[in-house]
């Protein structure tokens, strides 16, 4: 029935027009879209608010770069020239691949990068058969092949595989990765041009296991 009340009073709203056709064409013009603009809100209230991802100011910015990473807030905090140059939210590590935390450098850049340990895995068809594989872990079918998981703007921090680049935050305020700090795509280019080879990262704190407060609701190489 509540369905119904738009549409019966967008029909009442246009019988009155009928009615005083006569009287006044823009008062009925000015009631049509005071009626349009309540249903609008009306469906805009139904669709929960997405939680903003990140804020950038650094191309304002001069000077060399670093990165603050907070895993119990899963955001990192972009510096240039010790000036905070913007923050991010970020997925690290769910737990059992725990992101590691100390202070690191970027030890190696590439634009695109593929997943040597996660991935998916093709059958001869070229059908996806796994969503979750794992190299060496899971069988490859005859004919098929495994495929990594894509890994924009990789940023290496160890030796182990673990590093910054492109990746889903399914739950911002949420780990999500195998180990690795993933950023929005936007902000992983961002870092990705102002950090050099040997700029710093240091990570802090202890990721959550259950959303926190006030947070909005792919792994090592």
């Amino acid at each position: 029935m509540r369905l119904l009340l738009p549409t019966l009073a967008r029909i009442a709203s246009g019988a009155a027009c009928v009615l005083v056709f006569s009287g006044s064409l823009s008062s009925c013009a000015l009631n049509q879209r005071w009626m349009d603009r309540r249903e609008a809100l009306a469906k805009a209230n139904l669709e929960p608010a997405k939680p903003q991802l990140f804020d950038w100011r650094g191309d304002l910015v001069p000077g060399p770069a670093s990165v603050n990473i907070v895993l119990s807030e899963q955001k990192a905090y972009i510096f240039r020239g010790g000036q905070e140059a913007g923050w991010t939210y970020l997925a690290s590590g769910v737990a059992g691949h725990n992101t590691p935390t100390g202070t690191f450098t970027i030890m190696e850049k590439q634009e695109r990068k593929s997943s040597n340990l996660y991935g998916v895995i093709e059958n001869a068809s070229g059908a996806v058969i796994d969503w979750d594989a794992k190299a060496g872990r899971d069988p490859v079918p005859a004919g098929g092949r495994f495929v990594g998981a894509p890994m924009p703007y990789w940023m290496r921090l160890t030796s182990g595989g673990i590093g910054m680049h492109a990746g889903p935050i399914p739950q911002p305020g949420m780990p999500a990765s195998h180990g690795c700090i993933r950023l929005p795509a936007e902000m992983a280019a961002k870092i990705f041009q102002v950090a050099e080879v040997g700029t710093q990262v240091t990570i802090t704190g202890e990721a959550p296991t259950r959303l926190v407060a006030g947070a909005g609701g792919s792994g090592a190489e």
